[in-house]
């Protein structure tokens, strides 16, 4: 099943991963070369131990906590995505103990019955065999009324503002009650890369008009989608009544007990509670009541002239930024503006039915770079949202409300769920390993009990109500809490994490699955050495944690874990699969957005493999007999990364991020052709899989 290809000398061998160093300046900020943010000597897993403990007894010592308590259960919206709610674990021959009586023989899991696509180079999206695909939507093509077809040469900040966005990422799927074989697609537009998009492009003088163009390049797509039933292929409906573009300039609403703080106070918006754009979506989430969550991550990189600590915690230069907005507009320039930064990385919620709506920035939820935001429901009605900070050495956290789910579909109702993650309390993960700290030797080897597990708690940040805030962490005032989470996380002495990126709890179990992404700093130097849910020292690879809440209660304060995946070449002794035979599975590297199918199977996109090969798609078997069975699905075209994965019964959505994204390429020479060949601008876009046959995924 396994081929392995050399590292490709395009993608830069000096940068995490497989990254170029095009990347690196344009989606991140060249987060990975600056200094490590994080630089508290919090305890790491490894220091904790005194010895070898039992996380079964630590387990049964384990007392369930809840923020708030309230009888009844709550009911979906009608027409909203299923709540994933808390459901008994599976047993036996389903059970979830991996090591134990994995075998090659037989059916793949019901999902994933595919034959898994090679690692390859090839400049385009590679698909099974007995599978097909078609582009749902490019970047440009115009989604709203007016908007002109898209034409590079010619392009406009108004015409983009009609216009699909760049950089595709997180996408939802979401039902359109009445409207038969539609569905509404909403995609985050993370960042742009001025240097694919603009024919000789300056990067010391960009012009006003190119700076306009980027701003409304950023930000999220709604757009209607219809499928044809005979091929399968999905295509964007213009100029419907639903479809939208947020940009960088769309005013939003801020929420929650940091709204209205003389922290988020500017000189255009004395109140503190209304702030223009959203910037640097990466993953997201849908919520049951029919909204969709989106991560601002990277927003570091937008602001110039960064002085302070809290800057410095957060990653913001002391310069000027790669794309030089703080020339066109004071509010990127923190000597200008000190307050406007504090305004973004949150979770914005976004109302996709409500065309006139304004979207929420949940200052409850904390501050910094969110990758993702996944909402699952308690047994009487509250969201949990889990949210990980993609920073090295930073941390991963979970917000518990305090208010139930409404049902129905009224303005009042509407108005009432879209409160719901204003109130309630921030945690952050603290993790223990299992095994004595000389057995974790940052090698990946096991230990002698044969996993890397342990027990962990959720350390309780600051707590939200209506009539007002508290903070938990000794020296902050709630609003610090709030704005400044990164720091109360260090005061607290959470667990410092391999670059914690999109977080979901399993639908089908309850499992909750934390990807890492890598962290080619991990041991070296002066920084934090290998712990047992990190166990590798320069781990350019990543790897997945596999996290069960006490008595499977996603409010609980304790929690079990153990790490699912250590991603890499199957070869290597320090990779791991969950017990499942590694001749058997394909190479991994680099896991980044996850998502599940209808059986429970996780699906696993990838960012940056440092295996040779394009990114791609991966299911992996999360229960029974086959459980770390993992094959590749789909691969992508040269530079691109996998993002915001949806898989259904019959189709799979894909968002082609970044095509081309290599070092050296431009317009003028351009390092792939995808998707519209030869002589065409390469163009971020949307794709869609299903079976050639019309029958379910993988089955």
């Amino acid at each position: 099943m396994r081929k392995l290809l050399p590292i490709l000398g395009t993608n830069g061998a000096s940068h995490p991963g497989g990254r170029s160093a095009l990347t690196c300046r344009f989606r991140c900020g060249d987060a990975c070369f600056h200094e490590v943010p994080n630089t508290t000597a919090n305890d790491y897993v490894g220091d904790v131990i005194a010895g070898a403990l039992s996380r079964r007894s630590m387990m049964r010592a384990a007392a369930v906590v809840t923020v708030a308590s309230a009888a009844g259960t709550a009911a979906l919206t009608a027409g909203a995505p299923q709540a994933q709610a808390a459901v008994p674990a599976a047993h036996g021959k389903d059970g979830d103990k991996g090591g134990k009586g994995h075998g090659t023989k037989g059916k793949a899991a019901r999902g994933l019955r595919f034959t898994p696509v090679a690692p390859n180079t090839a400049d385009k999206v590679t698909v099974p065999e007995g599978y097909r695909q078609n582009v749902v939507i490019r970047w440009g093509e115009p989604i709203l009324r007016g908007a002109p077809a898209f034409d590079p040469d010619r392009q406009t900040a108004e015409a983009q503002a009609g216009q699909f966005g760049y950089n595709n990422d997180f996408l939802a799927l979401l039902p359109l009650p009445g409207e038969r074989d539609r569905r509404l697609l909403v995609a985050n537009h993370e960042y742009t890369d001025e240097v694919l998009m603009f024919r000789g492009y300056d990067p010391e003088n960009p012009t006003r008009e190119q700076v306009g163009i980027a701003w409304a390049a950023h930000g999220l797509s709604a757009v209607v989608v219809e499928g044809d039933k005979r091929t399968g292929a999905l295509t964007a409906v213009p100029r419907h009544p639903l479809n939208r573009r947020v940009t960088a300039t769309t005013e939003f609403r801020l929420t929650g007990p940091a709204a209205g703080s003389d922290l988020l106070k500017t000189s255009a918006d004395r109140s503190g509670r209304k702030v223009l754009g959203t910037l640097n979506n990466c993953s997201g989430g849908t919520t049951p009541w029919g909204t969709t969550l989106h991560g601002e991550e990277n927003f570091n990189q937008y602001f110039a002239h960064g002085s302070r600590t809290t800057d410095t915690r957060y990653g913001i230069g002391t310069g000027a930024t790669e794309r030089k907005w703080e020339r066109f507009d004071k509010r990127f320039d923190i000597a200008q503006e000190p307050n406007e930064v504090h305004r973004f990385g949150y979770v914005v919620e976004f109302d996709p039915y409500d065309p006139d709506s304004t979207p929420r920035k949940h200052t409850a939820l904390g501050r910094f770079k969110h990758e993702a935001a996944t909402v699952r429901l308690t047994d009487d009605g509250r969201p949990v949202v889990y949210t990980g900070d993609d920073e090295r050495f930073d941390y991963f956290y979970k917000f518990v409300g305090s208010k139930r789910m409404r049902k129905g579909t009224s303005r009042a109702v509407r108005e009432h769920n879209l409160s719901l993650l204003d109130e309630g309390t921030l945690y952050v993960a603290r993790l223990t390993g299992d095994s004595p700290a000389i057995e974790v030797d940052g090698t990946g080897r096991l230990p002698g009990d044969g996993e890397f597990d342990g027990a962990g708690e959720w350390i309780p940040l600051a707590t939200a109500t209506a009539e007002g805030a508290v903070s938990h962490v000794k020296g902050m005032t709630a609003e610090e809490v709030f704005v400044f989470t990164r720091l109360a996380g260090d005061r607290v002495g959470a667990t410092k994490m391999d670059r914690p990126e999109d977080i979901e709890p399993n639908p089908v179990t309850g499992k909750v699955y934390v990807a890492l992404t890598n962290n080619s700093n991990r041991g070296v130097g002066s920084n934090a050495k290998a712990d047992e849910a990190n166990p590798r020292n320069a781990n350019k690879h990543g790897h997945v944690l596999e996290l069960t809440e006490h008595r499977n209660r996603p409010e609980s304060t304790k929690f079990a874990w153990s790490l699912f995946l250590v991603a890499g070449d199957p070869d290597d002794p320090a990779t791991y699969f969950a017990g499942f035979p590694k001749d058997d599975v394909s190479p991994i590297s680099c896991p980044d957005n996850v998502a599940f199918d209808p059986y429970g199977n996780l699906w696993i996109s990838t960012d940056g493999s440092a295996l040779g090969s394009h990114d791609g798609l991966f299911g992996v078997a999360t229960r029974g007999d086959r459980r770390g069975e993992l094959k590749q699905f789909l691969t992508v075209p040269t530079g691109a990364e996998t993002c915001g994965p949806v898989v259904q019964d019959r189709r799979v959505l894909v968002a082609v991020q970044h095509p081309g994204e290599v070092d050296g390429a431009s317009v003028e020479e351009p390092a792939s052709t995808w998707p519209d060949g030869p002589g065409k601008i390469v163009r971020p876009a949307v794709v869609a899989v299903w079976r050639a046959d019309g029958s379910d995924i993988g089955a």
